[in-house]
């Protein structure tokens, strides 16, 4: 990964929690809850999603980074959607956490030496190293395309 496209995931990154914060700013909980099929996520759990997911981006950046020879636990989204309770947690909070989390990991990554991206862990699912350097695009990319989805639902919800 150069140095420029780094900085593009990382600036990415970075805007993500705030622009979520912005779309979702003032959904009424219907809005919030609409769901287009009783197995697809509504706003609130894409969102719980969002908080979860930044909180194992950073045991998995950390084991990364420190463990030697670190093996990333799986993770099913569905199943923690489920029964995390997404559906009892208030969107702020979940806003508040999203954003607070995703700041303590770009800090994190904002210290890193070029050589670190090339630190790994083994992942189950894949059977094959997933590197810093794929955690930091993952990053990048992630919430923009939840993002897309609110606004899909968004759209959807309102007819």
């Amino acid at each position: 990964m150069t140095e420029s496209e780094l900085k593009k995931h990382l600036d990415a990154a970075e805007k993500s929690p705030k622009q979520v914060a912005a779309a979702v700013s003032g959904l009424t909980e219907t809005v919030l809850r609409y769901k287009p099929a009783p197995d697809k996520w509504c706003i609130l759990e894409v969102l719980g999603h969002l908080a979860d997911v930044e909180i194992v981006y950073a045991h998995r950046l950390r084991q990364m980074l420190a463990d030697k020879q670190p093996v990333i636990a799986a993770m099913d989204q569905n199943e923690w959607a489920r029964n995390l309770d997404y559906m009892e947690t208030p969107a702020p909070e979940f806003i508040a956490l999203y954003g607070l989390n995703r700041h303590a990991n770009l800090r994190l990554l904002q210290r890193l030496k070029p050589a670190d991206l090339e630190k790994s862990a083994f992942h189950p699912e894949t059977k094959k190293d997933f590197t810093v350097a794929e955690l930091v695009e993952r990053m990048g990319t992630h919430g923009a395309s939840h993002l897309a989805q609110i606004e899909r639902l968004k759209k959807e919800a309102k007819g």
